[in-house]
């Protein structure tokens, strides 16, 4: 849990910093199309799309946006036909990546993402050779403070497998079918609850101790991460709290 709280909080920093919010909204608005076209235009009874249109909306995507594009992903609006292609690789010290995409044409995306591999330190491996390294899980941010038995007690009623505190925030780790659930119930105590999402969360994670290793492997990262057809990367890396404002600096 405290590799992948800390690489989320890395991408947050870095997208304020880089201000990219229209590759933001973008991303997001592909991530619609494809869970419409999936399972159907109504939020009601289309869990996945239901996640991802309050993802958008609390990134601050136009309604009529998110709206044009659910159109689009049941074929009311004409529109480019995206499919999910998943990449796996080695970065800097053998970390583990995963690298989630939505493309409309899939060579192109292939030879780009391997390319990012090579030139940055990593290299691209067989479909299934590290993603057994990962669960699926649902994580959901809760604004804190919030007293550490109270919350332990919502977390039970709601359904949720377990939490991490700080003193801003808590993470509710849930089964990827509970999400939606868990999240409706943590709101219902009150809760105010900042995201909500589908991730890959590492069994374990690779300790990072040198600064020069550290700067590689955010730098393949980083440059995945930037490109179009990317929508989400996992890495079973943890670098301390210290080292990394550092490097922010």
């Amino acid at each position: 849990m405290s590799g992948h709280s800390k690489w989320a909080t890395t991408k947050h920093r870095k997208g304020a910093k880089d201000s990219a919010r229209a590759k933001v909204f973008a991303k997001l608005i592909r991530q619609v199309e494809v869970a419409a076209r999936e399972g159907g235009g109504d939020p009601a009874t289309n869990a996945s799309l239901r996640t991802m249109f309050q993802k958008a909306r609390e990134a601050s995507v136009p309604l009529d946006t998110i709206e044009r594009a659910i159109k689009r992903g049941t074929g009311e609006l004409e529109g480019a036909r995206y499919e999910a292609v998943t990449y796996e690789g080695y970065g800097p010290g053998g970390i583990a990546v995963i690298v989630e995409t939505l493309t409309d044409n899939r060579n192109r995306t292939s030879a780009e993402v391997k390319h990012l591999f090579s030139k940055n330190g990593g290299s691209i491996a067989e479909p299934g050779a590290v993603a057994w390294q990962f669960d699926r899980k649902g994580i959901i941010d809760v604004k804190g403070p919030v007293d550490e038995d109270q919350m332990l007690e919502w977390v039970l009623e709601a359904g949720g497998e377990n939490f991490t505190m700080t003193s801003d925030d808590v993470t509710v780790s849930t089964e990827p079918h509970d999400l939606g659930r868990v999240r409706d119930s943590l709101e219902g105590f009150g809760l105010t609850v900042r995201s909500a999402e589908l991730t890959l969360v590492p069994q374990s994670v690779v300790e990072i101790t040198e600064e020069s290793e550290a700067k590689k492997i955010l730098r393949l990262v980083d440059a995945i991460d930037d490109h179009d057809d990317v929508q989400n990367v996992y890495a079973n890396f943890d670098i301390p709290d210290a080292m990394m404002a550092a490097l922010e600096e």
